[in-house]
């Protein structure tokens, strides 16, 4: 095929097309920019989605959890050919990935911090800003909600402990795990972490409630302050 002139995907053989491809052989025959092309819709004057596709997997050396890192506005200025349109289809897509394996993994009963972080990781490791959230549990440790209670920047979060307290009051929870991201793949607690947890644990207790865990994720694993006995 002539790069400078690619024939149109609607000229390809049915089974190149990666939709019909996909129809006739299913989602497990799609190589990933054949996926991305269904999302892409289009490609550009001289290059076919497919192509643009695989240029766009080039620039994260085709590894899809950095693609999932980029933002809008990352993808229109990084990438010749995408606009805001095919932009915020990709993001849409990577944070539906992400939704969906959190739920895939959310459990009534939280057991430990393999589990928090099984449940976390995948709405937080891939942000390149920082955030904080609080899971709020019963008595018998089973998962009542979570919420996020601030987002920040790449290094840090501010935290309110009064929006982590009312939560806490609003759903009579009796134990709360604390959980926020490191963008920068650290695991390792700050001393702001560690004041911070200090300072909820100190306050869940004068609420009758108790802090059971602070869970770091970050892309390269997890750290349990409970595990550390830093609680």
């Amino acid at each position: 095929m002539d790069k400078a002139h690619p024939l149109p995907i609607t000229q390809w053989s049915k089974s190149d097309r990666p939709r019909e491809k996909m129809a006739l052989l299913g989602l497990s025959a799609l190589s990933d920019a054949e996926l991305l092309a269904i999302l892409l819709g289009t490609g550009t004057r001289s290059e076919s989605a497919v192509d643009l596709a695989r240029r766009l997997l080039g620039t994260v050396d085709n590894d899809l959890g950095r693609l999932g890192r980029l933002s809008v506005e990352d993808l229109c200025r990084r990438i010749r050919g995408v606009g805001p349109a095919k932009a915020t289809s990709i993001v849409a897509a990577m944070e539906l990935a992400r939704r969906r394996r959190a739920d895939s993994v959310q459990n009534d009963t939280i057991q430990g911090g393999a589990q928090v972080a099984a449940l976390m990781t995948p709405l937080l490791a891939d942000l390149p800003h920082e955030e904080f959230w609080v899971l709020l549990l019963n008595r018998a440790n089973r998962l009542i909600s979570k919420y996020r209670i601030s987002t920040g920047g790449v290094h840090q979060s501010v935290v309110d402990p009064r929006m982590v307290f009312k939560h806490v009051v609003q759903d009579l929870a009796s134990g709360l795990i604390l959980c926020h991201n490191h963008p920068s793949g650290s695991l390792l607690p700050s001393e702001s972490d560690r004041q911070l947890t200090g300072r909820l644990v100190a306050g869940a207790e004068l609420l009758g409630a108790r802090v059971l865990d602070h869970v770091i994720v970050s892309t390269d694993g997890w750290f349990g302050f409970a595990d550390h006995q830093l609680l």
